[in-house]
């Protein structure tokens, strides 16, 4: 599914990388509030959903290879993680929307989850 796509889906605002949104193709999506289970469940390519703000879920979706951040329930983020988010032209989006909403609204659509290991 286009970024682009999923811009509308969520009736997202974009605040970096419009330019970007149909070119960038998402087929899993993770959400999170923990920046631990980021790191330990979201795989390279996903959509991010999350509600944190800091610079430090910019340099987490940095590491792991994840091509956009949306932050949920009107969320914005931080001017330090937007520079960041410009310097590396990584689309940063912000919906109104839950993250329940938003991540099933996208799963309704066909994302895929990413998978997590059975204990």
């Amino acid at each position: 599914m286009k970024l682009s796509a999923i811009r509308d889906l969520l009736e997202a605002e974009v605040i970096n990388g419009q330019e970007r949104l149909d070119a960038i193709e998402i087929e899993k999506g993770y959400a999170s509030d923990l920046m631990s289970d980021v790191l330990a469940f979201a795989s390279p390519g996903v959509l991010l959903l999350t509600g944190l703000t800091n610079v430090q879920i910019f340099r987490t979706a940095q590491m792991l290879d994840i091509p956009s951040i949306v932050f949920v329930r009107g969320k914005m983020p931080c001017d330090e993680l937007l520079h960041l988010a410009q310097e590396a032209e990584m689309p940063i989006l912000v919906t109104c929307m839950s993250m329940f909403e938003s991540a099933g609204r996208l799963y309704n659509t066909g994302l895929a989850p990413c998978s997590i290991p059975k204990r």
